[in-house]
């Protein structure tokens, strides 16, 4: 099963990239996060788990979709993705920032097929709203999507964007990542256009997977929350980590120092969390 691949979910290619041996970990990176960002974290699992890490649509290598982002549909595509690889035990899922989102939605819809859930500085939004006027906000993602297109502006700028986010949310402000693969991944139109959609229905996503809590009120599972403190203040959030603890019933933990992209920063105490999860 060991390898890049594309495989079909809802008539669209999916890359995936397999590797290690053991129970099935599910990685999934956080707004415009491809594959290769869990590259330090992803050797010291393989000795233990099988590693799926996945692009999700628009992003990384994988085609985009028309759809625009929900809870329910993300945790449906981790279920699709792994009966397209024949993964049929329970398995541990792991989300970062906004992917905790949809990770945490395919606990819930998908109580059997998990063994643990891992929290990587999730994003936590307990009393979101969506905002009005989703039709509008459509189109105005189709209409910015739609210049940034015609203008070249992702071939022009989307690596350096990228380089940009990167050296902000890490603590030695520099992008690991191969030149080459960024530049492959972001200066396509479909890259800024899932980023930018996901983006934009942030709230209604969050919103969704609150009303799922209230209709599914366990996650069943066992669940580790792992936030990134640089050590310099950031008590507002590390109390809304601690929360989002409490409310899934999972274990706290604080890797530190680190950034947002934690697993950058601290792919020990990642690898470690998901480990600890799964038993």
């Amino acid at each position: 099963m060991s390898g890049a691949r594309f495989v079909r979910v809802g008539g669209r290619a999916v890359h995936a990239v397999v590797s290690g041996r053991g129970p099935v970990v599910v990685l999934s990176g956080g707004l415009g996060c491809c594959w290769f960002d869990w590259d330090r974290v992803v050797p010291l699992l393989e000795p233990h788990r099988t590693v799926v890490r996945f692009d999700r649509p628009g992003l990384g290598l994988s085609e985009p979709v028309p759809d625009r982002p929900t809870a329910r549909g993300e945790a449906d595509r981790i279920a699709a993705l792994l009966d397209a690889l024949a993964v049929d035990a329970p398995v541990t899922v792991v989300g970062h920032s906004i992917a905790a989102f949809h990770v945490e939605a395919f606990a819930r819809l998908y109580p059997v097929r998990t063994a643990a859930v891992v929290l990587l500085d999730g994003s936590t939004e307990p009393a979101a709203r969506p905002p009005r006027a989703p039709d509008l906000r459509e189109l105005t993602v189709r209409m910015l999507g739609g210049l940034a297109t015609a203008t070249a502006l992702p071939y022009l700028l989307g690596p350096a964007a990228r380089r940009v986010v990167v050296a902000a949310n890490t603590l030695g402000h520099q992008d690991p990542a191969p030149a080459e693969l960024v530049r492959r991944c972001y200066r396509t139109s479909r890259s800024f256009r899932a980023a930018l959609a996901e983006n934009t229905y942030y709230l209604d996503v969050a919103a969704e997977l609150n009303q799922l809590r209230r209709a599914l009120p366990s996650v069943g599972a066992p669940t580790i929350v792992l936030a990134a403190s640089t050590g310099r203040g950031g008590r507002g959030w590390l109390a809304e980590q601690r929360e989002l603890a409490a409310l899934l019933g999972g274990e706290f933990r604080i890797a530190v120092p680190a950034g947002h992209l934690l697993m950058q920063d601290r792919p020990g105490d990642v690898a470690a969390a998901v480990l600890d999860a799964s038993g």
